[in-house]
């Protein structure tokens, strides 16, 4: 595999799809399978996976052996937009230019959905011998999910803490996941986690300023720009304290950061 390239970000996403489009759910859920390929199905770029697996590769994995973490983050991702999309939520009617799930089936299918696809990622995580892979996993989602709670509640309007639970805890957990399956001890994390954290800030920060909401409507669009250049940079310097061809990485730290300009 070319490394650094958007070719090499285009082949991980393509082993992602794969996976995605053979992954056999429980049989017992019938026909509510139809409801979470639905949103499976809805599109995104598969940032969190991709990431899951490059950190993966870097740390001396095979890729294939990271696919059930990475597809479990995904699972993850998909079922809190099912439920963020819910008319108690956000309600909103569409998600990626077709109808949210609720719309397309009804309210009742989707928030199973949603249950059902956080059910199936951990079983994915728990296809690991290791227990770290799952334990990751689910305080990843119950990070995310307090996230959502300071979201949806207005709890003390720390938007910074908000966004670090709401969006930062899976990007972080992307790498965490593939720390673990790769069998990278703890004591040998550090960089990793903290080039994890810095790329969910980025990721919040670049959707902010293109969306114009968030940091962008709370700093100033020049400013929120200027943030985001300044925790790329603090991204990629972490990556450079890791003995390890991280440019994969880097690629979709550039990646990021180049849209805002």
């Amino acid at each position: 595999m070319s490394v650094g390239t958007p070719a090499a970000t285009e082949e991980l996403r393509g082993l992602v799809e794969e996976f995605i489009a053979s992954l056999e759910l429980t049989p017992e859920l019938g026909g509510q399978q139809e409801s979470m390929r639905y949103a499976l199905a809805g599109g995104g770029k598969r940032v969190r996976p991709v990431i899951c697996l490059a950190v993966a590769e870097a740390a001396g994995a095979r890729p294939a052996e990271a696919l059930p973490a990475a597809v479990a983050i995904e699972l993850i991702h998909t079922f809190s937009l099912v439920h963020d999309d819910l008319p108690c939520m956000d309600d909103d009617n569409e998600r990626r230019g077709r109808p949210s799930a609720h719309v397309a089936f009804d309210e009742g299918v989707a928030l199973l959905a949603g249950d059902a696809l956080a059910a199936e990622a951990m079983l994915l995580a728990l296809r690991y011998d290791t227990p770290e892979v799952a334990r990751e996993l689910a305080r990843a989602t119950q990070g995310m999910i307090g996230g959502q709670y300071l979201d949806i509640t207005g709890g003390g309007g720390d938007l910074a803490e908000l966004h670090r639970l709401k969006t930062g805890r899976l990007f972080a957990a992307s790498v965490g996941l593939a720390l673990w399956l790769a069998g990278v001890p703890e004591a040998g994390q550090g960089s990793w986690r903290a080039f994890g954290e810095e790329l969910g800030l980025l990721f919040q920060v670049v959707d902010d300023v293109l969306d114009g909401d968030g940091y962008a409507a709370e700093l100033g669009p020049e400013a929120a720009r200027a943030l985001a250049h300044e925790v790329a940079a603090r991204a990629s310097a972490r990556l450079a304290e890791i003995d390890a061809d991280t440019s994969v990485l880097e690629g979709i730290v550039r990646e990021l950061a180049v849209r805002t300009a």
